[in-house]
């Protein structure tokens, strides 16, 4: 009982000890919160897709090695990714920052719907904030850990192309994890929590049907159709849905069925993604999708390749590392709108399909849930949480109800709503890494929570297997 005693008090201690040292890590953010804006804003008009981010991880950069770390670009064969370190030994804490944007969500800073460029990609996943609050948090622990004279490494990942890349999944793969003790992130939403339940796994890939041309009304019978073939298979995958468990998710889209209807394609793309709670249910269905290729391709008389384009697992929640998480983003808080933010929130909420919830919610910060359903959305930080311990919050960057993925979104990631949810993200994630930096109890606890969700026997490889990273699947 002793020995159980003083393990709690050393875990307990750190942020009550360290908590004047620590006021510092606030008031940093709090000076350059304009300063940051800014940077986030400009990546917001960047609007650059997965793969392709090059404005964005630039600037980034730029900001982190005018900080004073090491950089390393262009990591596990993927031009826009990068690592900046500072610091040397253990603990080796990593703060992980996303910047890349959605393609058909270009979006005005305003609360009616108005593209900036018609067609044009917009940051509806805030990942704008996501990657400039990452660097600025990071950059904070640096300048706490060197008046304080704090051992260890601390490592920014910058990572591109999650929105169906999988950037982190090649740098998991790659090893760039390996010697990593705690992984410290965040995500933009409309509520400030800790993420206490995981997501959903997922495979998605391209298939390309091959088939023979021929005029479609003088001559049908010499044509083998590769649009028929992405249709039957589509017939095939929706029939499908009845016989898998109900928590599994089939999304497609056709991306290329033709150019006109008088000609027999000989060429025609489906993109698909599965989705479940579970890797494994995951590959199961996957496989069933594919034999749907097969028959499709059987019957219509044509030819399939497929192009695997990601794979993610569901996150591996850490409930030592959530409640160190909770507690900085208790002390951190929330915030309230000003006049003109209430009334830019109360005009998009009309806009919005369904939303009852209160505008104040976002001043509160939500207990920490640990038994909520899984979510709805993938990530590969999911990848990431299955090889190093890992912790993720959500910030209030959008207003109360808004859906992710929507142009309500990219309009309050946009202005200054979008900024005070990102400083509330910096701050938490700061001080966490903090605490993690000053307590080793504390990683020990979370890594033997992490091997035994893991159990003895796994052995982490990702759906990509060795391929490289799909870096023109946006273009």
């Amino acid at each position: 009982m002793r020995r159980l005693i003083l393990a709690t008090l050393i875990v307990a201690a750190p942020l009550g000890a360290q908590k004047a040292k620590t006021d510092v890590i606030l008031t940093s953010i709090d000076a350059r919160s304009a300063h940051y804006a800014d940077v986030a804003k400009q990546i917001w008009g960047f609007a650059e897709l997965g793969y392709l981010e090059t404005k964005s991880s630039a600037l980034l950069q730029s900001e982190l090695e005018k900080a004073g770390f090491r950089m390393n670009p262009g990591i596990a064969g993927m031009p826009t990714a990068f690592t900046a370190e500072y610091g040397s030994g253990k603990p080796v804490i990593a703060i992980i920052g996303e910047f890349d944007a959605l393609p058909g969500l270009s979006q005005d800073a305003t609360p009616e719907q108005k593209a900036l460029v018609v067609g044009g990609a917009g940051h509806g996943c805030g990942h704008h904030l996501f990657g400039t609050a990452a660097a600025a948090s990071a950059i904070a622990v640096k300048e706490w850990m060197i008046a304080n004279k704090i051992t260890g490494t601390l490592r920014f990942y910058g990572t591109p192309a999650e929105e169906g890349g999988s950037g982190k999944v090649y740098m998991v793969r790659d090893g760039l994890f390996d010697d990593v003790d705690a992984a410290v992130t965040w995500h933009p939403g409309d509520r400030n929590e800790i993420t206490g339940t995981s997501s959903l796994a997922n495979i998605s890939g391209k298939f390309r049907f091959h088939g023979v041309s021929a005029h479609a009304a003088a001559a049908p019978e010499q044509g083998r159709s590769a649009l028929d073939a992405v249709e039957i298979m589509d017939v095939m995958s929706n029939f499908l849905r009845e016989h898998i468990p109900q928590e599994s998710r089939i999304h497609y889209v056709i991306t290329n069925g033709g150019r006109a209807p008088n000609v027999v394609p000989d060429l025609a793309e489906v993109y698909y993604t599965v989705r479940h709670p579970d890797m494994k249910v995951v590959d199961d269905i996957w496989a069933r999708v594919i034999n749907n290729a097969k028959g499709a391709a059987l019957g219509t008389g044509t030819t399939y390749d497929l192009t695997i384009i990601s794979s993610v697992y569901e996150l591996l929640i850490n409930e030592t590392l959530a409640k160190v998480q909770q507690r900085a983003l208790e002390r951190v808080g929330g915030f309230t709108y000003n006049a003109e933010e209430k009334a830019f929130a109360e005009k998009l909420q009309k806009t919005l399909f369904k939303s009852t919830v209160p505008l104040e919610t976002t001043a509160k910060v939500y207990p920490l849930d640990l038994t909520s359903p899984v979510g709805g959305g993938s990530t590969d930080v999911g990848d990431v949480s299955w090889r190093v311990p890992t912790v993720q919050l959500n910030a209030a960057t959008w207003v109360p109800g808004t859906p992710a993925h929507s142009w309500q979104a990219v309009a309050a990631g946009g202005m200054s709503i979008g900024a005070k949810g990102m400083v509330v993200a910096a701050k938490t994630m700061a001080l966490t890494a903090a605490e993690l930096f000053t307590a080793p109890a504390t990683i020990t606890a979370a890594k033997a929570e992490f091997d035994r969700q893991r159990g003895p026997n796994f052995k982490y490889f990702t759906r990509l297997g060795m391929q490289k990273p799909a870096l023109d699947y946006r273009k």
